[in-house]
């Protein structure tokens, strides 16, 4: 298991987006910052089942996205979900501020760590990778999180 990998999602993170205001501009996407925080909360909230959507991926074309998942290799600029599990143009804001959101946001990681603390083998599924466990998840939300963290302009590398 990555130690960074895990101390980065657990513990800079959030301080890097607590820095963000809602006016922060994003080098791609139509995502405000808040509109950001929201989303990587809702992404974390599949992790744990507290939001569900069914497989939209091929099982045939899972083992690529598994390789994907376990490489080095980026989530690309301007990625996008299916539209079928995130519209094309944002969600309207969930809360009534950004501390409110990332305060969420804080919770839902919590939650993560906590809902796989007794049995890191248990899966859940993610609608595009299919069913994963703790470590494909820890790997799935760091290129999530550095993905939104180069969009806000949070990390150089």
């Amino acid at each position: 298991m990555n130690q960074e990998k895990i101390s980065f999602i657990q513990q800079q993170f959030v301080p890097l987006v607590q820095t963000l205001s809602i006016n922060t501009k994003p080098k791609w996407g139509l995502m405000n910052a808040q509109q950001m925080v929201e989303h990587v909360t809702a992404f974390f909230n599949i992790s744990t089942e507290k939001i569900k959507f069914p497989l939209v991926t091929p099982e045939e074309h899972l083992p690529k996205l598994k390789a994907f998942l376990h490489s080095n290799k980026p989530f690309q600029e301007n990625t996008k979900a299916p539209e079928t599990i995130i519209p094309a143009t944002p969600l309207p804001l969930q809360y009534a501020d950004m501390p409110t959101a990332i305060n969420k946001l804080q919770q839902a990681i919590e939650n993560f760590f906590n809902y796989f603390k007794d049995d890191a083998n248990k899966t859940t599924l993610h609608p595009v990778f299919g069913y994963l466990n703790f470590e494909d998840w820890i790997l799935l939300h760091y290129k999530h999180c550095m993905h939104h963290a180069h969009q806000f302009n949070l990390v150089n590398e």
